[in-house]
């Protein structure tokens, strides 16, 4: 549904939703090559954004049928009344039944209108909402051909008037080829009559990726591109032109998955704001579930256990980004009694961790599970922090063994590691890493915990510790979209996001396509 405060509906971008909810009729023309995208997003602006009984998608390049087998959500009655075939409006009569309309005026008449109307509007006088579709520049077109699918539309926004009714067009092509049109012409007759005189929403598909000098005639503009990222397909919206309309994003990614369209990074994002304990998912035989399905999926079940798995992290990925991925394995882990050893990266912080996970499990487990070795800090209070910068090299090690007990308890569990490896070479030096790290993967595979790596871009030890990892992915940035994709295993491009149900810190991963 619409949205007054521009805010997102069904993951279009709130500045479309912004600029077609604004007062009075707007235009929008969406254009892009083959295959980018154009007629699931028209479809998706005339489910999310029109209103039942209001909302009508003139097809001209497919029939109803074939749209219905390519989007099977269309086929509930709702979404049926708006999808209107051409081919089949053809045949209707010219005015439905139960359609009035009075003989059309002369052409001498109607300029008087029309003049009218434009002193009326320069001395700052609001006409009242339209009982009537203006048929002026439609009535010239069809001297020289008759239209009967664009009258039966004109009809049928007439019988909504004074309220605001959403037409799509897929495609402009398709009506000025078959009537043998100038694109211009028609395009100028739809803005006249529906947008400026019905106070009409019209979007106007084309099927090519430049409109052909005639965006100036409409209020809106978006083109869809298609391009490979490392091998892979991602498809973005552009916003060129909404009239009246703050642009904050003016690029996004897009998702066809499912059929349907969907812009990303339009949802919440970063550190858990909902409360509640953790419901752990369970964990499949010879692995830890990532406690997110999705996630659980893509790997087979989850991380192995006794495996160190890989995430390079881009450098314009924020912390709050890669956390929706990490803070529900985290809780997942330490849910069931487990423990956790961590070197945050830089930046991270050991009070805005435990804040985050303490929301869904017991402060006295975070700090008696959970040590975090600050190389940084010659003193602490806190009893989850060591305090690592006050020890020599042989203290260091003794520390790190309570650690590893502490955080294993009682019951010697399996613990995870949680490692940021450009904290390690700026403190130690990439050999010195790599040695900690070769022991860190040793220690994992022998006693069956799970590794966690962290690396950013320009590190030494990259190449080194990528040649023993399990698992390797790269979190990224698409449009201010969080998004990760598996090297090993290879894998599409997934964006990660809140459940759109549950909210933070549950979180899923969605296929870009």
């Amino acid at each position: 549904m619409t949205a007054s405060n521009g805010s997102t509906v069904g993951g279009i971008p709130p500045e479309v939703v912004a600029f077609l909810s604004g007062k009075g009729g707007r235009s929008l023309i969406i254009k892009g090559g083959a295959g980018t995208g154009k007629t699931t997003f028209g479809l998706e602006l005339l489910e999310r954004v029109g209103q039942p009984n209001r909302s009508y998608y003139l097809s001209t390049r497919i029939g109803d049928e074939a749209l219905y087998r390519q989007f099977p959500w269309l086929k509930t009655a709702e979404m049926r009344s708006r999808v209107l075939d051409a081919a089949k409006l053809f045949l209707d009569a010219v005015a439905p039944a139960g359609s009035r309309r009075e003989p059309e005026l002369p052409e001498s008449q109607q300029r008087k209108i029309r003049a009218g109307r434009e002193v009326l509007g320069s001395f700052g006088q609001e006409r009242g909402p339209p009982t009537r579709v203006d048929r002026s520049h439609l009535q010239a077109l069809l001297k020289r051909s008759p239209m009967p699918e664009v009258e039966n539309v004109y009809d049928r926004i007439e019988r909504n008037l004074p309220e605001k009714s959403l037409l799509v067009i897929d495609s402009l092509e398709g009506v000025t080829h078959k009537y043998g049109l100038e694109m211009e012409e028609f395009v100028m007759a739809l803005q006249k009559d529906l947008v400026e005189g019905s106070n009409s929403e019209v979007v106007m598909i084309l099927e090519k990726p430049e409109a052909g000098g005639i965006e100036y005639l409409v209020d809106g503009l978006i083109s869809i591109q298609r391009e490979e990222l490392d091998e892979r397909r991602v498809r973005h919206v552009r916003l060129e032109k909404l009239r009246a309309t703050n642009i904050g994003q003016a690029r996004y990614a897009v998702t066809l998955d499912g059929g349907r369209f969907s812009a990303l990074g339009t949802g919440p994002r970063g550190i858990p704001t909902t409360t509640g304990a953790w419901k752990p998912f369970p964990d499949p035989e010879r692995y830890y579930s990532t406690g997110i399905p999705d996630f659980d999926t893509l790997l087979g079940g989850g991380f192995r256990r006794g495996s160190f798995n890989a995430f390079e992290v881009d450098v314009n990925v924020g912390i709050d980004d890669y956390y929706m991925l990490f803070m529900p394995t985290f809780l997942n882990f330490l849910s069931q009694g487990r423990g956790m050893i961590a070197v945050l990266a830089a930046g991270e912080s050991p009070d805005k961790l435990r804040d985050a996970l303490v929301r869904h499990i017991s402060p006295n487990q975070f700090d008696t599970r959970v040590r975090i070795a600050d190389y940084t800090a010659q003193e602490t209070e806190d009893p989850y922090i060591l305090p690592m910068a006050r020890y020599n090299r042989e203290e260091a090690i003794k520390a790190m063994v309570s650690a590893e007990k502490a955080v294993a308890g009682p019951d010697r569990k399996p613990f995870m590691e949680y490692t940021a490896f450009d904290t390690f070479e700026s403190l130690m030096g990439d050999q010195v890493a790599i040695r900690m790290y070769f022991q860190g993967v040793s220690r994992t595979k022998h006693v069956g915990n799970l590794g966690i790596g962290l690396l950013k871009p320009g590190l030494l030890v990259s190449s080194e510790i990528l040649n023993m990892m399990d698992t390797y992915f790269r979190i990224i940035n698409i449009d201010s979209a969080p998004c990760i994709y598996g090297i090993r295993p290879r894998t599409t491009i997934y964006s990660i996001s809140a459940d759109p149900e549950k909210g933070l810190p549950l979180a899923v991963l969605t296929p870009v396509v």
